[in-house]
C-alpha cells in the first residue's frame, strides 16, 4: 500500500506533529514501507502458533505480598506545609 501526502499530514496532525513539507515528504516512503512490512506480516501463517508472553520459557519467581516499610506518617507530615487530619491538605484545583 502506497501512502499519499496527504494521508501523511493526517498521520502527522493526529500525532501532533509540526512537520515541514519536506520532512513530510520524507515521511510518505517512510510510511509506506512500515505499512508494506506490516502487511508482509499479515500474510504469515499462525494457525499453529500459540501467543507468548516472552520468547523465554520461565516462569516468574512470586514473592509473598506483605508490608515491609511503612509506620512512618508522622514523620513524614511534618515536612508537609498543611496537614489535615492525618493527611497532606493542598489547595482545591477544580471549582
Amino acid at each position: 500500500m502506497s501512502v499519499t501526502l496527504k494521508e501523511a499530514k493526517k498521520c502527522a496532525n493526529l500525532a501532533r506533529l509540526g512537520l515541514s513539507d519536506e520532512q513530510l515528504e520524507n515521511l510518505v516512503p517512510q510510511l509506506s514501507n512500515i505499512i508494506g512490512f506490516v502487511e508482509q506480516l499479515s500474510e504469515v501463517n499462525t494457525d499453529n502458533v500459540e501467543p507468548l508472553m516472552s520468547v523465554a520459557d520461565i516462569t516468574l519467581r512470586l514473592r509473598e505480598d506483605v508490608v515491609t516499610d511503612g509506620g512512618y506518617q508522622k514523620e513524614i507530615l511534618t515536612n508537609a506545609p498543611e496537614t489535615l487530619e492525618g493527611y497532606f491538605a493542598v489547595p482545591k484545583v477544580v471549582e
